[in-house]
């Protein structure tokens, strides 16, 4: 299996995917990663983004999550800018 060039960039869903408290799994070559919304609600309809979190957690290797050893987290706001943060920190570490 070839390796992944640097430049490659793991897929993110969008902020509204994470506000409807969606998990996301993902992958580039054998760098894995898990992000997991941490939702706080406004109102009963409204998502509070700014107080909103997800927690990244990050592996390599074959095995999925439950089997794998964790080599680093970290915990972005659930925000734009958020997202940007996430996406550049999952980068340096492919």
């Amino acid at each position: 299996m070839e390796e992944p060039k640097k430049e490659e960039v793991p897929f993110l869903p969008t902020l509204h995917t994470f506000a409807m408290n969606n998990i996301f799994t993902g992958s580039v070559g054998a760098f894995r990663f898990r992000a997991v919304p941490n939702v706080v609600m406004a109102t009963p309809k409204e998502v509070d983004y700014e107080a909103s979190t997800i927690h990244v957690t990050y592996w390599h290797g074959p095995f999925c999550y439950e089997k794998s050893t964790m080599e680093g987290e970290e915990t972005f706001p659930l925000t734009e800018s958020g997202r940007e943060k996430m996406l550049a920190w999952l980068r340096e570490r492919i």
